[in-house]
């Protein structure tokens, strides 16, 4: 049975994982088939601003357009 899963961030995305960490969840999820709401507040919305680098990720940005293609639904 497909859930709802909404993940927060709200960390800029070159200070700590919680990016690379978010990423990763979202993924997951979306790849067993639930829906994936992340929502982008304060420092957070600076992962989708273009060639913004992240800790474990190479471009933060081009990660989560990937994601959105897969279904994530962004919220900022």
């Amino acid at each position: 049975m497909p859930k709802t899963f909404t993940l927060y961030l709200s960390t800029s995305p070159y200070s700590y994982e919680n990016t690379l960490t978010a990423a990763k969840i979202a993924g997951s999820a979306l790849e067993r088939g639930h829906t994936v709401n992340l929502i982008a507040s304060g420092d957070g919305v600076y992962c989708f601003l273009k060639g913004q680098k992240a800790k474990g990720i190479l471009n933060a940005e081009e990660k989560f357009r990937e994601l959105i293609s897969k279904g994530l639904k962004v919220y900022l």
